[in-house]
């Protein structure tokens, strides 16, 4: 066994189920190796920003590892801005990057694609990973990828390896698995045990679900634990999506003034608000009409558990849910919701298209044909999907890149099977849109809906004056015919219902919708956003009264 073979049957043994990559001189060996054993699949894309969002999309969906690999240096680098974004929203993503080889090394020249020095791409990827290792010993290789890949699994982060190219087909030893590391029973009881009292002292308790929640594969558990429970359940912005298949849904997301009134008020005068994996970010929080007082909630999140100023610490999420599970009676489930009946066209359809019926016409059309995976670029995409009904999605709510929506599509069908849809705005399809020339080899078919209106229009709503923000108007359905798919393009809401029908019936080529909405249309959640961080750096919110915490 070659090392670059026992690397790539180490990432299938941690739930590792594609590589997604483009190669280069440094890397030749690591993708010859990797395409000739089919250990994993290997897709190729254009843009190495592309790889990032798509392994990531993948990891955030099927859970296990999503893997980018690429060249030395010019290839790396390319990812960095992708692999801080799953960084800062906790998804397991390994970057398997191609280095020179030790002669190379040692010739005392500096090498195409180096920086500065050899090690300062390994010191870039050192402060937006969570472990490292050069792999430039078979004998040492496989404890550094087990240390690594355990790494990247217990705290969902992404991690990097590299793989000096004179090294990629030496001779290595298969790789064995750290074992997860043992949780303190008593701790862990203890714990369980002060959340469920505080929980049953409370008189308003609310359980928010976050994207830990989804990184480590406990969305029934943490439906389980909701119905045992009985208190009512929401999502954080990032978590949107969240628990698609329970019965009763979330009630919706926070969004504090920006967000529906009666679950803003139901979160922030929680007296004991379970936040399960939920990121304490601004967008989450930073719209908050009314701040939260955190000694008041339980977090559960990061490895630890905090209950006001009283911290267990390495207790991983995963125990903590099936401890509480542990101490609470079984409930009947509840029964299925009753199927929401097909909805009739009403007299709009000859209306101008805007943000707010594109979401009405994708929750008609998925009434219909059924749940289609979502993936949401940043900006006003994220916050029309807010009225999309409940289904699987991803999206970059915190870290916010643009051009995260198409390669994320490409991830999902990838990783599933299952045919997305994709929501994303006219700048940042100019990003990465092209990505969608490699549908046909791969025989993937993403719906993409392309939220069109000539401008970048979440940077206008705050600077409406910035003539910057706005575009020029792109033939978006022209450019999809000539990467091998179909394109439509729709100005009304009946012309977007025929579209997204069309596009439904169409299997084997990828369908693009060029939804034009008249420049300075926004959606009605955005404008609620904007209107909050408006009057918020004006009047900041009101703050929480001080709870009676005792210190421990």
């Amino acid at each position: 066994m070659t090392l670059v073979e026992s690397l790539l049957h180490a990432l299938k043994a941690h739930g590792g189920r594609q590589i997604f990559g483009i190669p280069g001189d440094f890397a030749l060996p690591f993708f010859k190796i990797a395409e000739a054993s089919g250990i994993l699949p290997l897709y190729t894309l254009s843009h190495e920003p592309s790889l990032g969002f798509a392994a990531d999309a993948a990891a955030r969906l099927q859970g296990g590892l999503g893997i980018a690999a690429v060249t030395y240096g010019a290839g790396a680098l390319n990812l960095v801005n992708p692999v801080a974004q799953a960084y800062a929203e906790k998804s397991p993503v390994v970057v398997i990057s191609g280095a020179p080889g030790r002669r190379e090394a040692s010739y005392g020249l500096l090498l195409h694609h180096q920086v500065k020095t050899l090690d300062s791409q390994f010191e870039i990827f050192r402060h937006i990973t969570c472990a490292q290792a050069r792999l430039d010993h078979a004998e040492t290789a496989p404890a550094e990828i087990a240390r690594v890949l355990a790494r990247c699994v217990r705290e969902s982060r992404p991690v990097y390896l590299e793989v000096p190219r004179d090294r990629a087909d030496v001779p290595c030893l298969p790789v064995v698995p750290v074992p997860p590391a043992p949780v303190d029973a008593e701790a862990l009881d203890a714990c369980a045990t002060e959340i469920l009292g505080q929980l049953a002292r409370a008189s308003a308790p609310v359980l928010m679900a976050g994207v830990e929640v989804r990184r480590f594969g406990e969305e029934d558990a943490v439906a389980e634990l909701a119905r045992r429970l009985g208190v009512p359940v929401v999502t954080s912005l990032m978590g949107t999506g969240l628990l698609a298949e329970a019965h009763p849904p979330p009630r919706g997301a926070y969004l504090g003034l920006a967000g529906d009134p009666a679950i803003s008020d139901l979160v922030e005068r929680s007296d004991a608000l379970l936040m399960l994996g939920v990121i304490l970010s601004d967008t989450n929080f930073g719209a908050s009409g009314r701040r939260i007082d955190l000694r008041r909630a339980i977090r559960i999140g990061d490895g630890q558990v905090e209950l006001g100023y009283h911290v267990y610490r390495d207790l991983p999420l995963s125990a903590v849910v099936h401890a509480l599970l542990d101490k609470l009676p079984a409930r009947a489930p509840a029964p299925p919701a009753p199927p929401v009946p097909a909805a009739r066209p009403d007299s709009d359809a000859a209306s101008a298209l805007c943000p707010q019926s594109i979401a009405r016409e994708v929750n008609r059309m998925m009434r219909r044909h059924g749940r289609f995976p979502l993936a949401i670029d940043v900006g006003d995409c994220l916050f029309t999907a807010l009225e999309i009904d409940h289904s699987h999605r991803v999206a970059p709510g915190y870290y916010a890149s643009m051009g995260f929506a198409v390669p994320a599509a490409l991830g999902l069908q990838a990783a599933s099977g299952r045919r997305p849809i994709a929501l994303v705005g006219d700048g940042a399809f100019g990003m990465t849109g092209l990505e969608l020339g490699h549908c046909a080899r791969y025989g993937w078919d993403p719906i993409v809906i392309v939220q069109n209106n000539a401008g970048w229009g979440m940077l206008q709503s705050f600077e409406p004056a910035l003539a910057l923000n706005r575009l020029g108007n792109w033939d978006f359905a022209r450019i999809a015919e000539g990467l091998g798919g179909v394109g439509l393009t729709a100005r009304t809401c009946g012309e977007l219902a025929h579209a997204l029908e069309t596009a439904v019936r169409t299997r084997g080529r990828f369908v693009l919708i060029d939804a034009v909405i008249p420049p300075g249309a926004i959606s009605p959640a955005l404008q609620r956003y904007v209107d909050a961080v408006r009057r918020l750096s004006a009047d900041p919110p009101v703050p929480a009264p001080p709870a009676p915490v005792a210190a421990h």
